[in-house]
């Protein structure tokens, strides 16, 4: 097997960096520990360059750089970066895990020749992830273990062969495996400071002086022993936040946070095989006014049908934002899937230019992100005989139907072989009938029902050609039981 290691080293500080643009990155950036005497976790170049350094107290820091920006640790955004980069692997391969605290594995043996090499996958694994604006480092072991091992010390060399992974492995410092402190602090104090020095010791001692826990992970970083790992799923549900850097009081300003958040989602209906339906996009004020009983301004929207194409999604959600009025300055986005359904991926084209395909967003849902979710509607089918009642307007994402049709306007029908207009109210031809003959095509079609609800009818229905061969739908209304009822035009075939 071959296991690449995905090692975000700077997790910390990109939960925060990736909600700037990367030109906003020249002001010192510090994520600090909490406790009464807070440390610096991490901090990006421009605080580097001012000379902070991750275990400084948080007052030398601004002694440094007094125009530092200072940002809480936040477990719970690197937990969900760690499962966004093992959604992105599952685009890959269905056996991907994470490795806390800062790292996903998965197992790439089986995909290799479906991404045309070993190359051009790690090439896609990478560009997906910083895409995602996490710094990357990617490598390559028989075991999950020794590539999460060769990525944290930075090992430059992929290790495909399991007989050169004992060499590989020996210059690596022993403080790289999750040790518990006493069995490490021993050790050191032996003069056993790599992974070599290590497995070169007696087993039995080993095993007898710091239980089987030190020798078990030295077997399964040589895959003496097996490394079973609790695959990743991605949860059923979408919803992601995203803090901004700073309130934001327009909606142009919001177009990079909410491209962040797309690409997210996009990678886990991707990772789950599904298409967005309908969406719902929370933008989340500042406390102060939360605080007064404003609550989150709502851009929810519906698809047409499954779509999962970051770029047809942001079209999609770009046009909506441009209708909305901000009553507040945003703090963050909170991104959420409200329906979903299954949508198999597209066939690989087997000419160069077949991957270059355009991502067309559909008229209606266009015209329904900028005119309103009622405001474009099309014809829904109802089991009913009588023709009027036969079809329903319904909103164009074909969630829900609703009797939005006025007395008097012509109707599409789509049911062969019925007229393509139906009118909305038929007409008594009368004395029509009798300027020039009518000719009848087909017929009679006898349709009798309603007689449940008080709109009973009995009617012959016939397809005619009128004096100028505008072919129509007429019919003779025997409602009161009589054969000589009278002639109603009740709409046009194209």
């Amino acid at each position: 097997m071959i296991w690449v290691s995905v090692l975000l080293p700077s997790l910390p500080l990109d939960v925060f960096a990736r909600m700037h643009e990367p030109e906003n990155v020249e002001r010192p950036f510090v994520v600090a520990s909490g406790g009464h005497y807070p440390r610096v976790v991490a901090g990006n170049a421009a605080a580097r360059a001012a000379g902070i350094r991750s275990g400084q107290l948080i007052s030398a820091a601004l002694a440094l750089a007094p125009e530092v920006m200072l940002r809480d640790r936040d477990a719970a955004a690197e937990e969900a970066a760690l499962c966004e980069v093992a959604t992105l692997a599952l685009a890959i391969t269905p056996n991907a895990s994470i490795a806390l605290p800062n790292a996903v594995v998965a197992e790439i043996e089986g995909s290799i020749r479906l991404f045309g090499g070993l190359p051009p996958l790690l090439d896609r694994l990478a560009r997906d992830v910083r895409a995602r604006g996490y710094a990357a480092r990617l490598a390559l072991a028989p075991t999950p273990l020794a590539a999460l091992l060769l990525a944290r010390a930075g090992h430059g060399e992929h290790v495909l062969d399991t007989a050169r992974l004992a060499a590989a492995l020996a210059p690596l410092p022993l403080a790289l495996l999750d040790l518990e402190a006493d069995p490490r602090a021993t050790l050191e104090a032996a003069g056993i400071t790599t992974f070599g020095a290590a497995n070169a010791l007696p087993r039995a001692g080993l095993a007898r002086r710091f239980g089987p826990a030190v020798v078990d992970m030295l077997d399964r970083a040589l895959g003496r022993s097996p490394d079973p790992r609790d695959p990743y799923r991605p949860p059923p549900h979408f919803e992601r936040k995203l803090p901004l850097p700073a309130p934001v009081d327009n909606v142009e300003a919001l177009g990079f946070a909410v491209n962040r958040l797309v690409n997210d989602f996009a990678g886990w209906l991707l990772a789950r095989g599904l298409g967005a339906l309908r969406l719902s996009l929370s933008l989340v004020h500042e406390r102060y006014v939360r605080e007064r009983g404003t609550p989150p301004t709502l851009a929810s929207f519906a698809l047409g049908a499954p779509a999962r194409a970051p770029e047809h999604l942001h079209a999609v959600l770009r046009e909506r934002l441009a209708r909305i009025e901000l009553p507040a300055p945003v703090e963050s986005l909170v991104l959420a899937s409200d329906e979903t359904a299954s949508l198999a991926s597209r066939n690989l084209g087997l000419l160069p230019e077949d991957e270059a395909q355009a991502v067309i967003v559909p008229l209606v849902e266009r015209l329904r992100s900028r005119l309103g979710d009622d405001a474009v509607v099309v014809l829904a089918p109802l089991s009913e005989h009588r023709p009027e009642y036969a079809t329903s307007e319904a909103l164009s994402s074909g969630l829900g139907a609703s009797s939005l049709h006025k007395p008097g306007e012509p109707r599409a029908h789509a049911s062969p072989p019925r007229p393509v207009w139906l009118l909305g109210e038929a007409q008594a031809l009368g004395a029509v009938l009798e300027t020039k003959p009518w000719i009848l095509r087909d017929g009679p079609e006898r349709i009798e029902s309603g007689w449940w609800d008080g709109h009973d009818l009995r009617r012959d229905y016939f397809v005619a050609e009128t004096p100028n061969a505008e072919v129509v739908w007429i019919y003779r209304d025997h409602r009161y039981g009589t054969d000589d009822g009278e002639w109603f035009l009740h709409g046009y075939f194209a």
